[in-house]
């Protein structure tokens, strides 16, 4: 944990029917100081949306040479790598050549997101996955995060039904593809 992180809890149910992933989980996040409540909380959603065995999150931003969010297998080989926000095509080729597999999921506008990534080389580009959540929904969901939170993620042909807190929010999950 980095000086002056704020630890935050989140005890999660999560129901992905479209995956048919369904577990309990609690996470620990600690929030750097420059860390935005909707970046944090997407990086909460994009761990959950990619709930599998070996995932964990990054070593943040201390460590730029690990995403947000990854998942090894059991011999510490790479298998997913999960970017947050809007990084840069020099990151989505480095991590597109160590993971199988490799998304981005952000609370940007993801046309704005992925502009700059045009004509850039990028390893796999084709393979490459951005997802996004309707316009508004993160930001206007990000001020119910409080130090302990309880969350259920439900997801359902596409759609993310959210319960943060004891308020309920709903949204589309959009895919976009690079190449």
């Amino acid at each position: 944990m980095a000086i002056g992180s704020t630890m935050h809890t989140f005890d999660v149910q999560l129901a992905d029917t479209d995956r048919g992933v369904y577990d309990d989980f609690s996470l620990r996040v600690a929030r750097h100081p420059s860390e935005t409540d909707a970046y944090m909380l997407t990086r909460v959603l994009a761990y959950g949306l990619e709930f599998t065995e070996g995932i964990t999150f990054g070593g943040g931003i201390s460590q730029t040479d690990e995403p947000a969010v990854l998942v090894r297998d059991l011999t510490g080989q790479i298998t997913a790598w999960i970017e947050v926000g809007a990084p840069d095509a020099e990151r989505l080729h480095y991590g597109s050549r160590l993971a199988e597999r490799t998304v981005v999921y952000t609370h940007r506008d993801p046309v704005k997101v992925m502009a700059p990534w045009a004509d850039k080389r990028i390893h796999r580009s084709e393979d490459i996955r951005v997802y996004s959540f309707d316009a508004g929904f993160i930001d206007s969901t990000a001020p119910l995060i409080e130090r302990r939170n309880t969350m259920t993620i439900t997801v359902t042909e596409g759609t993310l039904y959210l319960d943060l807190n004891g308020t309920s929010v709903t949204t589309a999950v959009h895919v976009h593809e690079l190449g």
